[in-house]
């Protein structure tokens, strides 16, 4: 299952009322680090599917949500889970630590 493109007025519906913990890449299309996690994550939405779904909101077009969560730089990646935040990282990282991230937050 690849990344999932979310906005801020479909936020609500894939993020906090999903059935499984949800990971928000917030990013831009200039953001350089943004470019260089986004293959890691697409892998990691195919191994976690159907555990952790991985939605992506580009903070250009869709300001609200990222302004909402206090979002200052880019990549921001924050898990969801019922809901609510339970944890968050600033900045790109190899896979393997996004993949350490996500098993310690699920």
């Amino acid at each position: 299952m690849a990344t999932v493109p979310v906005s801020d007025s479909e936020f609500d519906a894939e993020v906090r009322q999903a059935d499984t913990p949800v990971i928000v890449d917030f990013w831009a299309e200039w953001c350089g680090p943004c470019k260089q996690i986004g293959p890691a994550l697409e892998e990691l939405s195919d191994e976690y599917a159907g555990k952790v779904k991985i939605v992506k909101i580009n903070v250009d077009e869709n300001p609200e949500q990222a302004a909402a969560l206090g979002v200052r730089g880019i990549p921001a990646l924050f898990m969801f889970k019922d809901g609510e935040v339970v944890s968050n990282r600033m900045g790109a990282a190899p896979k393997a630590a996004l993949k350490s991230w996500i098993d310690e937050s699920v």
